[in-house]
């Protein structure tokens, strides 16, 4: 078996499907990355496999033989990214009659590798998702609610229906797409529109129905996909490797597939009911504060120089003068205070926070300025756009001595 490519196409394809081949696999077959030659249609399909989450690409090549192989991804992908821009030739067969094994041979024009492969036999096959119900989701709106609520899932495995983002359809309104992730500490939800307002008149008619079907198709729509999944998702739709305006989804009661061209993502269902969420959200507030965000984040940056060993900040909300001080305490090394001016309503009051929750949220909310509510200051308080795009970010305050 033979196939002739470039070291371009290869290398961006092979770095691809490596990001989810596990460091430690089990089986050790899964530290390999499968190899799938077709001459029938002259492509070369890559696929990276950790148990969970796989991913699946494939590209053009000179395809002299069809075969399959699995090669250790760490030394195939580190020879190849190494590699001149040039043609490269790999071919495979065995080894010799004693091994029985498999022998891979890398050659360009500079020199030649030869790697010891893996039976494609012994790799598993990719879960298949038994629905042919498939959704086009805008990647505008997929982009949008990862952005807004990734951050913010748990990274503890105890917690593991927290380690992903839950997805459902927005109760209030068909035409958006509700992103929310917790970590117990903080909570992020954001409505991410399923319309697409840049429509030309030629085609407006033509989005609109695809519009009105996506709504029917999501009607029923819920699901909690892990977080790191989906950061693998994020990097899949940001890498300028395709010119799609949607991303296709299947999935049924185990597995979630994304497809965008060329490439597949697939990964199990985080299992479970996701918290009931809005429950934690208050519905009326005693204080309110309006300031500009990248004001706020720029305080907030300056004292956390101090503030790396407690992580905390504490707010002093102070009306009569319309202005919000920051305050950090680091023992044995100093203090920090920055002020800014606010719209703040209600009374005054101190009240602290993890400074990398607040830090996180306000990098999220795409707004000039936010609005901070809140009642009491051991009692949750929420960050919104005033203009923007519909995210509530909550955070739990922490208690600090007086």
């Amino acid at each position: 078996m033979k196939i002739v490519c470039s070291q371009s196409d290869l290398k961006s394809q092979l770095a691809f499907v490596s990001r989810v081949v596990p460091s430690r696999p089990e089986p050790i077959v899964l530290g390999n990355v499968l190899l799938l030659a077709d001459e029938a249609t002259q492509r070369v399909t890559l696929t990276g496999f950790d148990g969970s989450l796989g991913i699946r690409t494939s590209f053009p090549a000179e395809v002299s033989a069809n075969g399959t192989i699995t090669l250790p991804a760490k030394f195939f992908n580190d020879i190849v990214s190494r590699l001149p821009e040039m043609e490269i030739t790999l071919s495979w067969g065995e080894s010799d009659e004693e091994t029985g094994g498999l022998v891979a041979i890398l050659s360009s024009a500079s020199g030649k590798f030869q790697l010891n492969g893996m039976d494609a036999a012994e790799f598993p096959e990719l879960p298949i998702v038994d629905n042919e119900d498939i959704i086009d989701l805008p990647i505008a709106t997929m982009l949008e609610g990862l952005k807004g609520c990734l951050f913010a899932a748990s990274t503890e495995i105890s917690k593991q229906i927290l380690t992903g983002v839950h997805l459902a359809a927005s109760e209030d309104n068909k035409e958006f797409l509700e992103f929310a992730a917790t970590d117990s500490h903080r909570l992020s939800v954001l409505q991410a529109s399923l319309t697409n307002d840049q429509d030309t008149e030629d085609d407006a008619g033509a989005n609109a129905i695809a519009e009105d079907q996506l709504m029917i198709n999501l009607a029923d729509f819920s699901v909690t996909i892990p977080a790191r999944a989906l950061r693998e998702l994020e990097k899949m739709l940001t890498d300028g490797s395709h010119t799609s305006k949607t991303v296709k989804i299947c999935y049924d009661e185990t597995q979630i597939l994304f497809e965008l061209g060329d490439r597949i993502l697939t990964t199990m269902r985080l299992t479970g009911t996701y918290p009931p969420y809005q429950r934690l959200i208050p519905a009326n507030f005693t204080r309110n504060l309006v300031c500009d965000r990248k004001s706020l984040l720029s305080s907030l940056e300056l004292v956390a120089v101090l503030a790396q060993k407690t992580n905390i900040v504490k707010f002093t909300l102070n009306a009569a003068n319309s202005e919000l001080i920051l305050s950090v305490d680091a023992q044995d090394i100093g203090s920090a205070t920055q002020s800014l001016p606010a719209e703040i309503t209600g009374e005054d009051v101190d009240i602290a926070f993890n400074i990398k929750y607040l830090m996180d949220g306000l990098k999220a909310l795409s707004a000039n300025d936010i609005k901070m509510q809140l009642n009491e200051w051991n009692q949750p308080v929420i960050f919104t756009p005033v203009n923007g795009y519909l995210m509530t970010y909550l955070v739990m305050p922490v208690q600090i001595r007086s």
